[in-house]
């Protein structure tokens, strides 16, 4: 049960009892275009657009290799009989009509076209305007396989209603295949970059909001006393938003007595922050505003004697609680 038949230039071979199809005596699968576009729909759901374009001309490309560098054994091609050989070895293997329109022998560069190719048909069927990407790229590879040079292409015309055949241009290059695979990769990288400083930005700007809500709370404890919790250290922003923040509702509060609680500087107090203290109670006192510190611990004393900034102005107390109760004190009132 075997077969053979010679189509153009191509010999197809046949063993029905071992499942053998060989074309010039190498294995072959054969496929119907269904089948075909059933594995690129595959590899475009799994890999998404752009990177099925760079797998399908990847694969395209070194399938091209193979077969150049198989036929160049064979049948010794080059640029006398290349013509000829091209249309007579792929038209058999359904592929299409494909020509080689123009040759510069010495620049190495041919104009081919290539009509109702399977990959043409495949998209045909799709009616999603798709382009073809394999079969362009192949030729390329069967050019690079057979004079030993890199080759890449320009589509310059895509086969539609207007234009019976595609128009492509190769010529020898330094594009290659591995190099869009490390510029894919590379944007890929560069997005996923961008996309995680994205989020970054938005999480940072999502923590500052939520800082400036939380670490200078201002709190009315009892009627004309309020207590500004400070907390952490001060950059220029921070600063900016306590003042802003704090001088705004006051007048609103009816507030006479503004505890500055200290606690949660803890000795982490720089010149900075002793500046910014001096200068939010110079500024409550035009509003006619007493500030007093509290929370000052026995380190921070010493900080703030070693401060250029004169806090000591100011009425120091231990707690919270001293506080509240030396307010209550100086306006005429107290707990009971």
């Amino acid at each position: 049960m075997k077969k053979q038949i010679t189509v153009g230039d191509v010999e197809l071979k046949w063993d029905l009892e071992t499942g053998e199809v060989l074309f010039e005596d190498g294995d072959v699968v054969l496929f119907w275009i269904s089948a075909m576009e059933t594995f690129f729909d595959s590899i475009r759901e799994i890999s998404g657009t752009e990177a099925t374009k760079l797998v399908l001309e990847t694969t395209g490309f070194r399938q091209g290799v193979i077969v150049g560098e198989g036929f160049l054994d064979r049948k010794k091609i080059n640029t006398s009989n290349v013509v000829e050989w091209l249309s007579n070895t792929y038209a058999p293997a359904g592929w299409g009509k494909v020509k080689i329109v123009e040759m510069d022998e010495e620049a190495k560069n041919f104009t081919l076209h290539i009509q109702d190719d399977w990959e043409y048909k495949m998209n045909l069927r799709k009616q999603k305007g798709l382009e073809g990407i394999f079969v362009p790229s192949h030729y390329a590879g069967v050019l690079t396989g057979l004079f030993g040079t890199n080759f890449w292409y320009t589509v310059i015309q895509y086969q539609n209603d207007e234009t019976p055949y595609s128009i492509v241009e190769y010529y020898p290059s330094d594009v290659t295949v591995q190099s869009n695979i490390h510029e894919m990769s590379r944007k890929q990288e560069a997005m996923q970059i961008k996309e995680l400083e994205r989020r970054v930005d938005e999480k940072t700007k999502m923590l500052q909001s939520l800082v400036k809500e939380l670490s200078s709370p201002i709190i009315p404890v009892l009627e004309k006393i309020v207590v500004v919790p400070m907390i952490g250290s001060y950059d220029e922003d921070r600063s900016e938003d306590l003042i802003y923040n704090t001088l705004s509702e006051l007048p609103k509060l009816q507030a006479q007595y503004l505890l500055l609680d200290l606690t949660g500087l803890h000795k982490h107090i720089s010149e900075h922050t002793a500046m910014l203290i001096d200068k939010l109670g110079a500024a409550a006192r035009l509003l006619g505003i007493e500030t007093i510190l509290v929370g000052v611990s026995p380190e921070l004393a010493m900080v703030i004697i070693q401060s250029k900034s004169n806090l000591r102005k100011f009425e120091c107390l231990q707690s919270l609680q001293h506080g509240v109760y030396y307010a209550l004190g100086k306006s005429g009132r107290e707990i009971t």
